[in-house]
């Protein structure tokens, strides 16, 4: 069986000519290439640098099918996604005489347009994955557009959480993160981990204000000198267009920032190793951020935003600690709070996930994209 994977996912060239790509995207492809014979992915190709985080594929039955970026926030960018509408239906139509079935990744730019033409133009079997908020309240209006569209059409969805009055071609998925071997490593790491201080908090994603970072660092401000001398470094670990204001904001603290920039997997993966802490106060348009489940797989509390399906996971205090109301000075409670901690809590909450963790791994996406989308039976 052959797929064709339709993302606005950024790729790039190497200095040797190698295309790679965002890596939990590629992460994701490089697994599901065990259940299809090819998978076409057609995809942006940037002309930039690629980040250390990019990453190749890793079988040569993946074939990139690259177009020309799209999309942005201002007017212009987004008039720009709809005259280049035209070239990019010609490459989804001629690519997918190539394959039996498609999956398009939405919420973006082109889904607005590609969502409508798949659904009266295309008799291929296909579905969509949502990798939003499935019930933001409020979202801008292309993804509020696109949510419309999946929920009035035949073909399956999938979506993060679990939600009432959910549509029957709706299907929960979790974002896959996780290889079953990094699961039994966490295990270890956890068995190992303790909450002796000083104590090491990290966070990953895109630098900017809707993701919680200013957040973070002026919560951190706001404890007392004695509390500070308990917070061995916080570690900051992506990049974005506020990067020299959030390190010249951390300057003031009195607390150690670490600003890591991008790193490939494993390093990001050694950050979780060493930390005990995760935070990400987030606002942003989120599903399930796939690092939540990772760095919980390896010791980290999480205090996270319970924001989309978050709160469907975690628990507060039974698991992590959960911001009903995003505020600084929330957050500064609940970091407060972990600083009061005892190392039977610590281990009581870090280890009570094994069964969530499970259900975010690649084996388990495998298994539920042919047993439940594909219906293939074994």
């Amino acid at each position: 069986m052959k797929l064709a994977i339709i993302s606005h996912t950024e790729h790039y060239k190497t200095t040797t000519g190698e295309v790679v790509g965002w890596g939990p995207t590629i992460s994701e492809i490089n697994h599901l290439i065990e259940v299809f014979d090819v998978i076409y992915h057609i995809a942006m190709l940037h002309q930039d640098t690629p980040p250390p985080s990019a990453l190749p594929y890793t079988s040569d039955r993946v074939k990139f099918v690259g177009l020309k970026p799209s999309g942005g926030r201002t007017l212009m960018s987004k008039l720009h996604t709809i005259f280049q509408a035209p070239s990019v239906i010609n490459t989804v139509a001629k690519t997918l005489e190539e394959v039996d079935c498609f999956q398009l990744r939405t919420p973006t730019g082109i889904g607005v347009y590609l969502i409508p033409y798949l659904t009266f133009f295309s008799k291929k079997e296909g579905w969509y994955k949502y990798a939003g908020n499935w019930n933001q309240k409020n979202p801008p209006l292309g993804y509020k557009l696109q949510r419309w569209m999946l929920l009035n059409q035949s073909r399956k969805v999938t979506i993060n959480g679990t939600w009432s009055g959910q549509a029957s071609h709706c299907y929960t998925f979790e974002n896959p993160c996780l290889t079953d071997d990094e699961i039994i490593e966490g295990e270890k790491v956890r068995a190992q981990k303790n909450i002796q201080e000083p104590l090491q908090f990290c966070y990953v994603g895109r630098l900017e204000k809707p993701k919680g970072v200013e957040r973070i660092i002026k919560a951190f401000q706001l404890l007392t000198d004695t509390e500070k001398q308990r917070v061995g470094c916080v570690h900051l670990v992506g990049d974005g267009s506020e990067f020299d204001y959030f390190k010249d904001l951390a300057k003031t603290t009195g607390v150690a920032f670490n600003f890591h920039g991008f790193l490939p997997r494993h390093k990001v993966f050694e950050i979780y190793k060493k930390s005990h802490v995760f935070v990400m106060p987030t606002t942003a348009s989120e599903g399930f951020p796939k690092v939540i489940a990772e760095a919980m797989n390896f010791g980290c509390l999480p205090i996270v935003s319970n924001i989309s399906s978050i709160g469907h996971y975690l628990k507060h205090q039974q698991n992590g600690f959960v911001l009903n109301t995003v505020t600084i000075d929330n957050l500064l409670e609940e970091i407060r709070e972990v600083l009061k901690l005892g190392e039977n809590k610590f281990h009581s909450m870090i280890n009570d996930r094994d069964q969530m963790l499970n259900k975010f791994t690649f084996s388990n996406y495998k298994f539920r994209i042919q047993k439940e989308i594909l219906k293939i039976q074994s």
